[in-house]
């Protein structure tokens, strides 16, 4: 059943039906039948009672039909013995399911829907192909509202104490969509405790939500959900910020349900003997974020923590990193190489096309008529085979398009389905299967183009579809073969920055076997972890780090470069050159990858009375009175610590999201010293994320006194004999507040260097709040558009410790899958230059953000160094001479394609 995807074509050729007692009022069952949540469909099971291969032997449709490979009847428990040196678990959670605890009308409203559910509701796959409507009488909502918090950060039920992390930032996203597939303006309302979009550029797309798109974000306490019968409305009771007792009726209600550990985990947890904490999850330390409690075995996802996407495949990078320097001598050992198929010539030969247009289920065939779109393509010049498949980028089919391309001696392909920037990766490898270069291929997109954009006149999706497949058969008429430059791989390392991250990148490196150079530009290693007290569960930052210092500078592998400077790069992926300058000398290092971990700094107050008084402080620096017990924090009786202080502002929009934690970590710590202090946090939103939850409790069982202030109000910091009195407008009482203060400690953002030189020198990019870009923030989270540089730490995003250490140990993992290869093939689709043409302009060299053009010395015009060049074609729509031509693009193919298209 983890495979189904709801299809519902083994649902289809199921002959047997099944009694009336099955029926549940959403249609004839059969023998295989769909498992409805809330009118929503989830996953199709099969009913053993009924089915005619479990009870006669006879049939099997639907395992013949299943396009996922998910029902197999010759299936059966099989038991194997595996010697592995490392164990890697990435079990997962599930959702909370609200019917247990039935607090919101779940099981009898069908118009209460969980977060989960309401995504397949907007999906094109989904019960209603992708149109929103209300699932008890399909019309279209006019107003709907998100609950959050459903199943998390809540003791009383099934001790769900923690935070969920992502609940909020879906729960944005969602409104977002919901409002983009409305029919007419629709009300979202998001019912919050705290919006905790402390993510990278989260808090922006929050912000969109809010000031944007009008969603509308209302801090509240829901107390009660009531069905109306007549019109089907939910009418939601609930407690406002200011304790006012309020009701809203609703079309839809969304319940943001949160993440919870499975039974699985919990058993394989017991046979692993591996301890878990006490909501279940596995346990790990800050300083070894993947490692569980026994050696040789990690942890990646979420089964370690509630944590969204981008976490997940920085902890997988992670736990792959630290196994890989457990295996290090057994590298390779037990690899076998596949032999590479020779790729056919096809000098000499006519064109002979393979259309191959993907239903993907209802994705793309629920809107556009397939059929009618493969007959096209039988008549379109050169196209000498085309058929539909159910997916394309399922295996069976991908061994079936291998096996056309050999018995119908294709010799250019083209794919009709769902966007090449995932997908296309995956044809060209069935093409070199097949025996074909695998740049005779050209992909078209008529799933987002056609199917999603055109989804309510499948008319016009169909035509556009016809004209793209048109489109995509002109050019590939005119491709040629192209070949992959292979570099060499200089086997060592260069990691820029001595902080945590960096170190921990460097060491990983040298434990899988890699000679590193780390350089930091400051006299002594640590970075910020210097003035670090402790972590949020207790762990002393200074025994560690002193450790970690300690195992960096003994290493043989690791050479330290202190004091010094980057002053120039020259080369790329591979062969890497860069120059340093150390004591005023200077020194180039050759190296095959580079780590970026150059870190962050903590804002300073730009006031002058709170840069100069003695009675303010940063939260980096109350951090390091702590660990020394200054003397003056004695005489201190009230603290006040001021959360958000220069992060959510225009100047900087992100979200710092160390800061609230770090704060109740403190206040925690001081209160310890002395309970009688008062002890006050001034925050907007407070976002302890994760397991965090269980410190902000604590705090508030300890007296530590939490209290929202009105951000859009001025806050007003004066002095008061010796301390400072804090002037704010608090949010439940609606009026101006005072707290005077012996010390006030501000909660600082977390600032990137904005013209950073590292971005020039190595071609990578910074966003808008100055922080490094990854290449993707999903599928590529540590890894740049350039090959070949990486990034962890602070220098990425703000993230505590732990993260960083994680992300660290994750780009030493993505740089060893480079520099154990040893070469490396760069891409074909490359830019040329006719010299014969080339006026030496320079417009070239001055557009390329990679430095691939350059001056040939000998002839004195622009050439292309090709294993720099992404191909992004800058310099060919530049060039005013028409000298430059990017392969896979020539003019000739993309006029064919506007010719054609007309």
């Amino acid at each position: 059943m983890d495979k189904c995807i709801a299809c519902g074509a083994c649902a289809e050729k199921c002959p047997k039906k099944v009694p009336d007692e099955y029926d549940a009022g959403m249609g004839t069952r059969k023998a295989i039948y769909v498992k409805y949540a809330q009118a929503v469909p989830l996953k199709y099971a099969i009913d053993p009672a009924h089915c005619l291969k479990l009870t006669r032997g006879k049939c099997g449709n639907c395992e013949k039909v299943c396009p996922a490979g998910a029902i197999r009847y010759d299936d059966h428990e099989r038991e194997l013995n595996l010697h592995v040196g490392a164990v890697i678990l990435a079990e997962g959670v599930e959702t909370y399911d609200p019917a247990v605890h039935d607090t919101y009308g779940y099981c009898k409203n069908p118009n209460v829907v969980t977060s989960l559910e309401f995504e397949r509701i907007l999906s094109a796959s989904g019960p209603y192909r992708g149109h929103m409507v209300r699932p008890s009488d399909q019309k279209d909502p006019k107003k709907i509202a998100w609950l959050q918090c459903v199943g998390s950060r809540d003791e009383h039920l099934e001790g769900r104490g923690y935070c969920s992390g992502v609940c909020c930032t879906y729960a944005v996203k969602e409104a977002m969509l919901a409002k983009e597939h409305a029919n007419g303006d629709l009300d979202a309302a998001v019912f919050y405790i705290d919006i905790r979009t402390n993510g990278k550029d989260f808090e922006k797309y929050y912000n969109r939500a809010r000031y944007d798109q009008g969603v509308r974000f209302i801090k509240s306490k829901v107390t009660y959900i009531q069905q109306d019968e007549a019109t089907g409305m939910s009418r939601i009771r609930y407690i406002d910020e200011q304790g006012l007792r309020k009701e809203e009726a609703f079309d839809m209600v969304v319940l943001s349900v949160g993440l919870g550990v499975t039974p699985q985990v919990r058993d394989l947890a017991n046979k692993l003997g591996i301890e878990v904490d006490r909501y279940g999850f596995v346990s790990t330390g800050s300083f070894r974020p993947v490692q569980t409690s026994r050696r040789g075995i990690f942890v990646a996802g979420a089964c370690q923590s509630p944590k969204d996407i981008p976490t997940s495949v920085v902890d997988s990078s992670a736990a792959a990193g630290v196994a890989g320097s457990l295996l290090t001598e057994s590298r390779f050992t037990l690899t076998k190489t596949e032999e590479a198929i020779p790729a056919r010539d096809i000098r000499g030969e006519s064109v002979r096309i393979g259309v191959f247009v993907c239903r993907c289920g209802t994705n793309i065939a629920g809107t556009v008529d397939v059929p009618a779109v493969v007959e096209f393509a039988r008549g379109l010049p050169g196209v000498v085979f085309a058929e539909d498949n159910m997916f394309s980028c399922s295996q069976d089919t991908q061994n079936k398009m291998s096996q056309v391309i050999k018995e119908k001696g294709l010799n250019r392909v083209v794919v009709a389905a769902c966007t090449p920037k995932t997908h296309e990766p995956l044809f060209q490898e069935t093409l070199v299967n097949a025996g074909l270069n695998k740049y005779l291929f050209e992909m078209v997109n008529i799933r987002n183009q056609c199917a999603w954009v055109h989804k309510d006149d499948p008319d016009a999706a169909t035509l556009k579809a016809k004209d793209l497949v048109r489109m995509g058969v002109a050019k590939a008429q005119l491709l040629e073969p192209l070949t992959e430059p292979v570099l060499h791989i200089e086997q060592t390392a260069l990691v820029v920055g001595g902080g945590v991250a960096g170190m921990e990148a460097a060491r990983n490196l040298a434990e899988q076997g890699y000679h590193t150079f780390l350089v930091e530009r400051d006299k002594a290693l640590g970075g910020h972890a210097r003035f670090l007290h402790k972590t949020w569960r207790g762990e002393d930052v200074r025994q560690y780090l002193h450790a970690l210092i300690e195992a960096v500078e003994k290493d043989y592998r690791i050479k330290v470069f202190l004091g010094a400077e980057i002053t120039e790069v020259e080369g790329f992926v591979g062969n890497f050159r860069t120059q340093i300058r150390q004591a005023k000398e200077s020194r180039i290092l050759e190296h095959g990858i580079t780590i970026l971990a150059a870190g962050a700094s903590e804002y300073q107050p730009e006031d002058p009375f709170l840069k100069e008084s003695p009675a303010v402080t940063t939260g980096l620096a109350f951090q390091k009175m702590l660990r020394e017990k200054d003397f003056r924090l004695a005489e201190v009786r009230t603290a006040v610590f001021l959360q958000c202080y220069g992060s959510r502002i225009p100047e900087r929009p992100y979200c710092s999201k160390v800061c609230c934690t770090q704060s109740i970590t403190s206040a925690l710590e001081f209160k310890k010293r002395d309970p009688a202090r008062q002890v006050f946090i001034l925050y907007r939103d407070m976002r302890p994320y994760g397991l965090r939850e269980d410190l902000y409790r604590e705090a508030r069982r300890k007296g530590v006194i939490f209290v929202r202030y009105q951000h859009e109000k001025d806050l007003r910091v004066d002095p008061d004999g010796k301390g400072v009195c804090i002037r704010f407008t608090d949010c439940v009482l609606g009026r101006e507040m005072a707290i005077p203060a012996d010390i006030l400690v501000l909660a600082s953002a977390i600032v990137p260097e904005s013209d950073n030189a590292l971005s020039r020198f190595y071609k990578v990019s910074q966003n808008e709040d100055g922080f490094f870009a990854e290449a993707h923030v999903k599928l590529r989270p540590v890894d740049f558009a350039t090959d070949g540089v990486f990034v962890c730490g602070l220098a990425h995003s703000p993230k505590p410790i732990d993260e960083s250490i994680a992300q660290a140990q994750a780009a030493a993992a993505r740089a060893v899958t480079l520099l154990s290869a040893k070469t490396i093939a760069v891409s074909g689709t490359v830019a040329w230059v006719d010299p014969v043409l080339c006026s030496r302009c320079g417009v070239c060299i001055a557009v390329c953000p990679y430095s691939a053009p350059r001056f040939d010395e000998k002839t004195g015009k622009a050439a292309i160094e090709s294993t720099i060049c992404k191909g992004c074609g800058l310099c060919t729509a530049s060039c005013r001479s028409e000298a430059i031509h990017l392969k896979g693009f020539e003019t000739s193919q993309i006029m064919g394609m506007i010719e054609k298209g007309l």
